[in-house]
């Protein structure tokens, strides 16, 4: 009997992973990858840090936790793949089920036939029109070329300053690596605030405020116009405000998908460029699956086409190829939208929905803004984190969280990850069996305190103020009181709200509590606002009514202080 043939275009996230799963699940499959680079199964991801030198060697990108390299010679010999570097397909030939593809570097032609075939071609940085950006040393940070290329030009000792366009996940990833390098660094972007497909405005300015703290310029809400250079090499980036030094400048104003090969073929593609597939990732040609940057999904919550181009995303969707090709019927279930980011000391990420989305979605969400410490004040290494968690007012649906702090994020924000998941109510969160001993966790876990909170908020036991609506509260006609309850010594460490406010500690707040209007509404907080909250009560037992909090206090407040 004729093996089947299985050709898959792309050997790095999604289709390295596809090959290599099915090469499991069926020994007896031919399965042939083609792929137009050099390397295969490369941790992209890892770039931002080969570039910082945390990763010292390329090789470590590459190969397999014991050492070896995953290259041709290793997908054949120990997986029983055969893998065609430097191949680049140019033309499916859907009716006869071939492609055919050159060698990158004779240019000689080659037939590919095929009774499955798996579209894994991936995404290709956006080097927008501007001027100058031909130059030397203005790079992208995409594939191994250009990870070598960037480290290299750093090596060389001739870079002193840097201009990163674009804040996205990438250009922040590399703000850190450069700057350890002892590289000044500039950022511009055209949104006013870091990091704008991860977290919101307020998240964000506290994000600009860590950075300018390491020295780093960040220049929101500005165009660049050109780069500029002398003798082919660039020397300064020019916005539509300044000019800005550069020995070096990175692009990383976003990706498009590469898709045209299956334009070329008549596959059915999305508006936005990528591939239409199903929940077992078929294309409109049952005998084509894609998977990877190359195609959209579903989102998880809105159960709307959304795509997520993510590293994790193209593995989870090779496995489900793999297995559908192999006869296990397996449906992609879709994404949330997670991310995360390590940026100094901060760790910032996402899951699901934020506010505004879940509005578009159709939702009516409430959302409370929490800081909290990721383990008692008494355990070392405590650590701060400010949860900003989103729920469905009518259903009490978990419909997404922020979450950016020092302390440890990552494992709180893969909780809320599998609350989304599964549906989960603010309920039902608020009453998680969290793992609890003082190295790991306080008593009550982050995210049951922000679930508790939030359930407070839902059901009508206190009226609160994030941060941005109290700024536009204080800005209105009669503005509420400012109640800060924090000790003398705190507002000199910690900073003020830029507002008139009347300080009565919180031990003083019962015997002073007459000094307070009765006619004025009156928002009380302090350092995170817990004792906030005992500030209402005691407001409340004198008979004070029209009174609120400030959610996450003043190391949640985004804006300047006094």
């Amino acid at each position: 009997m004729e093996r089947k043939k299985v050709l898959i275009i792309g050997g790095v996230a999604c289709g390295a992973k596809t090959a290599a799963r099915l090469a499991r699940l069926a020994p007896e499959f031919d399965i042939t990858v083609l792929e137009r680079g050099e390397h295969l199964s490369f941790a992209g991801c890892g770039f931002p840090y080969f570039v910082g030198d945390v990763v010292k060697e390329y090789k470590d990108l590459v190969c397999t936790p014991l050492g070896i390299i995953r290259d041709a010679n290793f997908f054949r010999t120990v997986k029983n793949i055969t893998v065609h570097t430097g191949c680049l397909a140019t033309r499916i030939d859907r009716e006869n089920k071939c492609v055919t593809a050159s060698d990158a570097s004779t240019g000689e032609e080659k037939t590919f036939p095929y009774d499955n075939l798996v579209l894994a071609t991936g995404a290709s940085p956006i080097r927008p029109p501007i001027p100058g950006s031909d130059l030397n040393r203005v790079f992208t940070l995409w594939t191994m070329p250009d990870a070598l290329a960037m480290k290299s030009a750093l090596s060389s000792g001739n870079i002193k300053t840097a201009v990163i366009i674009g804040a996205g996940l990438i250009g922040m990833e590399v703000v850190e690596a450069l700057t350890e390098r002892g590289v000044r660094v500039s950022v511009v972007d055209a949104l006013p605030t870091p990091l704008p497909a991860l977290v919101g405005e307020d998240f964000g300015l506290r994000v600009a405020k860590a950075v300018k703290a390491k020295g780093i310029d960040f220049f929101g809400g500005e165009k660049v116009t050109e780069i500029t250079g002398e003798g082919g090499v660039v020397t300064g980036v020019r916005t539509d405000k300044r000019s800005l030094p550069a020995d070096m400048v990175l692009l990383a104003v976003g990706i498009r998908p590469n898709t045209s090969l299956a334009r070329d073929a008549g596959l059915e593609l999305a508006p936005n460029g990528t591939i239409v597939v199903d929940e077992l990732m078929r294309t409109s040609d049952p005998s084509i699956y894609a998977g990877g940057d190359c195609v959209q999904t579903r989102h998880l919550v809105t159960k709307k086409p959304v795509w997520q181009p993510m590293g994790s995303t193209a593995n989870r969707q090779g496995r489900v190829i793999a297995d559908n090709i192999a006869g296990l019927a397996t449906p992609f279930s879709g994404v949330l939208g997670t991310g995360i980011l390590k940026l100094f000391n901060l760790t910032i990420g996402k899951t699901g929905l934020d506010e505004k989305q879940a509005k578009e979605a159709g939702f009516e969400p409430v959302s409370i803004v929490v800081e909290e410490p990721d383990r008692p004040h008494f355990m070392p290494g405590m650590g701060a984190m400010t949860i900003r968690l989103v729920a469905d007012r009518l259903s009490r649906r978990i419909l997404g969280a922020q979450i950016m702090g020092s302390g440890v994020v990552d494992k709180r924000l893969d909780a809320l990850v599998a609350a989304v998941s599964s549906g989960m109510t603010v309920d039902l969160l608020a009453d998680g069996d969290f793992a609890y001993a003082p190295p790991f966790s306080t008593a009550l876990d982050p995210n049951t305190h922000a679930a508790n909170a939030l359930k407070n908020k839902m059901d009508g036991l206190v009226k609160t103020y994030q941060p941005r609506e109290l700024r536009e509260r204080m800005e209105r006609a009669n503005p509420p009181l400012l109640l800060d309850v924090r000790t003398p010594g705190e507002l000199d460490l910690q900073g003020r709200l830029p507002y008139e406010f009347v300080n009565i500690p919180l031990g003083k707040l019962r015997e002073r509590v007459g000094e307070l209007p009765r006619d004025r509404e009156i928002v009380a907080f302090c350092k995170i606002s817990v004792r906030g909250w005992d500030a209402l009560a005691t407001l409340k037992g004198a008979g004070y009514e029209d009174v609120a909090l400030l959610e996450g206090g003043v190391m949640a407040w985004p804006y300047d202080l006094k």
